[in-house]
């Protein structure tokens, strides 16, 4: 089996990632950056994405683990006192995996071209560069409102625990394959109605965001910030690729957003 490793960057976790790499090739297990089997990311959250988008194109050839070596990471299922059952467990273990949701972006620029097209794990968010942000929201083709405020976040089900829940989302399992629709600070008076609330679209609708004045815009997927100009509309829904986590042990999702957020 091919292996790859990726560290937050620290002192602690690049020598837990260089114990990792020693322990594994001498199992027998074969160190390869470009094509993987196992991807195994050393440090929090953040280093998962960026493992994530590292290996998008082969998501459906590649699985992630995550070991973390600060405050605990919702996608880290392993701690450093734990390393030496881990590597056991994917040297000589068949290990299961767990599919999660993604986010899919695709964005339209005025002038014709190309689409844009991203993948997000956690979410991606939209706001203006500059002024209030107004924007037509479009649901499974219909117009479903004009937006006046900060911004618009879009989030997966496992991202609905990230910057989704700091604007008031829900929490959505990830068996639920779907996408969440949050706001950032409407603005909602006698002139102008938002809906004001989450809104949780099923795998077969899309959300379309079209501009009404302003065409450029600052867009985010998860921890990438890009500038886009001349937008013609952005359109989202539940990706057809899948991320897949290798579990050695069960772990439930719940006990996941207990551990994370209730847990001392």
């Amino acid at each position: 089996m091919k292996f790859a490793i990726t560290s937050k960057g620290d002192t602690e976790s690049n020598i837990w990632m260089q114990q990792i790499r020693t322990y594994l090739q001498d199992s027998g297990l074969v160190y390869n950056e470009a094509q993987p089997d196992i991807v195994v990311s050393v440090g929090g959250d953040g280093t998962l994405l960026y493992a994530f988008h590292r290996y998008s194109s082969r998501l459906d050839r590649t699985a992630f683990v995550g070991v973390h070596t600060g405050h605990l990471g919702f996608y880290a299922d392993w701690v450093p006192d734990e390393i030496e059952e881990l590597v056991d467990a994917i040297a000589h273990k068949t290990y299961n995996t767990v599919e999660y949701p993604l986010l899919e972006a695709k964005i339209s620029y005025e002038h014709g071209g190309l689409e844009t097209r991203y993948l997000a794990l956690n979410e991606s968010t939209v706001k203006c560069v500059d002024g209030t942000f107004v924007i037509d929201v479009e649901i499974n083709g219909q117009h479903f409102e004009r937006f006046r405020g900060d911004g618009l976040c879009l989030a997966t089900p496992s991202g609905s625990t990230a910057y989704n829940k700091a604007l008031g989302g829900a929490i959505v399992h990830p068996s639920l394959q779907s996408i969440q629709l949050t706001e950032m600070a409407s603005i909602n008076n006698k002139v102008f109605r938002t809906i004001g609330s989450p809104l949780i679209l099923p795998a077969h609708h899309t959300c379309v965001l079209k501009p009404v004045r302003q065409k450029d815009f600052l867009v985010t997927i998860d921890h990438l910030t890009l500038l886009h100009k001349e937008v013609r509309a952005i359109q989202y829904r539940v990706a057809k690729e899948k991320i897949r986590f290798a579990r050695f042990r069960p772990l439930p999702f719940w006990k996941r957003v207990h551990d994370s957020f209730i847990s001392d």
